[in-house]
């Protein structure tokens, strides 16, 4: 491999210039976005992403399941491909980084070795993919993960486009209305890096600003539906109430006391319900449940889920409904590439950035991509931990610095001629 010191990190205008334009779609005026995926903001940011790649010259492609694809081959139709990227979907009322963040450093690595490599006389063997995954977020369509999944083959195309929102919109629909129901072939990389930003503050209090994520927990999203009477809350006898909000609450309270149980090995939440008819002068006679156990072990989710199902008849009987299970998302915990996290880490240590590791409890793309080639998820911090709100924030010198990590990985995987081991100093 040649003298790493020439080269001096990635070009932070180009980084910077890219998160700025497209921070403006979906902008909420209080620093956050406003972006679910296939709506209109949404669209509206990947037609202009598709505009940035073209005109650098990347050939534009969208699978069946609406990925979007930018490659661009430097080596040959036969080099090595690396893929890196995130997704451009953001959570309702969301913050700017998420996510997007890890497309446009993407996109800005690549350009940056590009640029050097022509400046240093030194001929790429690699050719490149920039990834935009559909609907990681879940937040209008689940589970999330949904485009990133079919792409593994851990969800099947049928299922992810059949998932409906509120109003009742398909994903297929709404690929459609948006232009984005692909027919091209999905690259098939040799392996996948994603930058994000940390969805804690555990960096922050260490001092780290590059943490690679190690491992990845599992999660089941499950889908409870609570089954009352509806009758008028006025005249209606308290004792003769079938109240499907009030099971739901014993539910709910429920699932924390589960988490409760498992202190720092479980993580729980019930953070959407739907209600019907939701009227303040209706007792409500259905309500559904969108919960969620986290763990990194499956035994601790096994216990978890057994509890709540063993759970579920009592607490329906207390409040004179009925409940039950009816859908059960799995996600499996799992490990990163031992490779790519060698890598990252000696990034990290050629620009003299401080590290750590950590485990990754949210879910990312990169998680579902890991089933069935080499992946990695870099974090670099986010003030006070905030993310999924307007108020998310990580600072310029951090983007800069994991865009930094991000092109010395590919800098290194490239005059290594794609070899990992190599790169890595053949773990």
């Amino acid at each position: 491999m040649g003298d790493v010191s020439q080269f001096s990190g990635i070009d932070a205008t180009i980084l910077h210039s890219l998160m700025d334009q497209v921070s403006a779609f979906g902008d909420t005026g209080d620093g956050g976005v406003d972006r679910p995926v296939l709506t209109n903001e949404h669209k509206a940011a990947r037609d202009w992403f598709c505009e940035e790649l073209r005109k650098r010259g990347y050939e534009v492609l969208v699978d069946d399941i609406g990925n979007l694809f930018g490659r661009i081959d430097l080596a040959g139709p036969d080099a090595p491909l690396v893929m890196i990227g995130s997704h451009l979907d953001s959570q309702p009322k969301g913050g700017r980084f998420d996510g997007a963040y890890g497309v446009v450093a993407g996109l800005a690595a690549v350009e940056t070795w590009r640029a050097q490599a022509k400046a240093e006389g030194v001929t790429p063997t690699c050719n490149y993919v920039i990834a935009d995954w559909m609907n990681e977020e879940g937040a209008r369509f689940q589970p999330s993960l949904l485009g990133s999944s079919v792409y593994a083959g851990t969800l099947t195309r049928d299922f992810a486009l059949q998932r409906r929102d509120r109003d009742g919109k398909t994903v297929e629909s709404e690929l459609i209305r948006t232009g984005y129901m692909g027919t091209d072939t999905a690259p098939k990389p040799d392996c996948y890096l994603e930058v994000h930003i940390e969805g804690d503050s555990k960096m922050e209090t260490a001092g780290a600003r590059i943490a690679p994520f190690v491992r990845h927990w599992g999660a089941l999203k499950i889908r409870i539906e609570v089954t009352g009477k509806q009758n008028h809350t006025g005249p209606t006898p308290m004792e003769e109430r079938r109240d499907a909000v009030l099971g739901a609450a014993y539910i709910i309270v429920k699932v924390r006391e589960i988490a409760d149980a498992a202190s720092d090995t479980l993580y729980t939440s019930v953070a959407r319900v739907d209600i019907s008819p939701n009227s303040p002068n209706i007792v409500p006679g259905s309500a559904v449940l969108f919960a969620e156990l986290r763990a990194p072990e499956p035994d601790m989710l096994a216990w978890a889920e057994d509890e709540l199902r063993d759970a579920l008849p009592e607490l329906a009987r207390k409040a004179a409904v009925e409940a039950e299970i009816i859908a059960i998302d799995r996600r499996p915990a799992g490990k990163f590439d031992p490779r790519l996290i060698a890598l990252s880490q000696a990034a990290a240590d050629h620009f003299g950035y401080a590290k750590m590791q950590l485990d990754t409890i949210a879910g990312h793309d990169a998680v579902a991509v890991n089933a069935v080639l080499p992946a990695i998820v870099i974090a670099v911090p986010s003030v006070n931990g905030v993310i999924h709100r307007h108020d998310e924030y990580t600072s310029p010198e951090d983007l800069t610095a994991g865009g930094d990590v991000l092109f010395e990985m590919i800098r290194r995987i490239d005059l290594e001629g794609g070899s990992l081991d190599a790169a890595a100093g053949a773990i």
